[in-house]
């Protein structure tokens, strides 16, 4: 099961553009607020998360997405560091784009790793090499820059879960 984390102030594209690409290729994805179930989005979009974070079953967690957005800071809660560190120490993949890979460097997870991330949040990625390209996989930690690659993003999470071939497939269907 992928779950991708909702707190508000969430940047909308970076959240709901990996939730519609998976959901395409036919990952298990479901939406989980931070706290309540109703989340606003940076530019007023409000959704309905599917679950909360305490409804998170860790046991058949294969992915953790964290989106970015000035709502980046509703991350940096002590359930949101525990679930992290839970899927690092249990080698799942965490995703996370613009803002709020700096919720994985303060962690100290990224050390040594090529990381990116929005320009102005490096000096949190803790030891991390930073690259500029849109988005980085190092081993089960994937970054991107931000809401201009979103899709980028998407796909990159797509071909990890799903395989290349039908992520090539998805994003031929969208004319991408």
């Amino acid at each position: 099961m992928v779950y991708i984390l909702l707190t508000d102030g969430f940047e909308e594209i970076e959240a709901l553009t990996p939730v519609d690409v998976l959901r395409r290729c036919g990952a298990q994805l479901l939406t989980a607020a931070v706290s309540e179930k109703q989340v606003r989005g940076s530019h007023a979009v409000t959704v309905e998360a599917d679950i909360t974070i305490d409804e998170i079953d860790k046991n058949n967690m294969e992915m953790l997405i964290l989106p970015g957005g000035p709502g980046h800071t509703g991350l940096k809660t002590e359930k949101v560091h525990s679930l992290i560190r839970y899927a690092a120490e249990h080698d799942i993949y965490i995703a996370s784009i613009c803002a709020a890979p700096s919720v994985i460097g303060e962690l100290g997870l990224l050390k040594n790793r090529r990381a990116t991330c929005f320009p102005g949040y490096e000096s949190a990625l803790s030891g991390a090499v930073i690259s500029t390209d849109k988005v980085v996989c190092d081993g089960k930690f994937i970054t991107a820059r931000g809401a201009g690659a979103a899709s980028e993003f998407a796909f990159a999470l797509a071909e990890l879960l799903c395989g290349e071939k039908k992520a090539d497939e998805i994003k031929n269907a969208m004319q991408y």
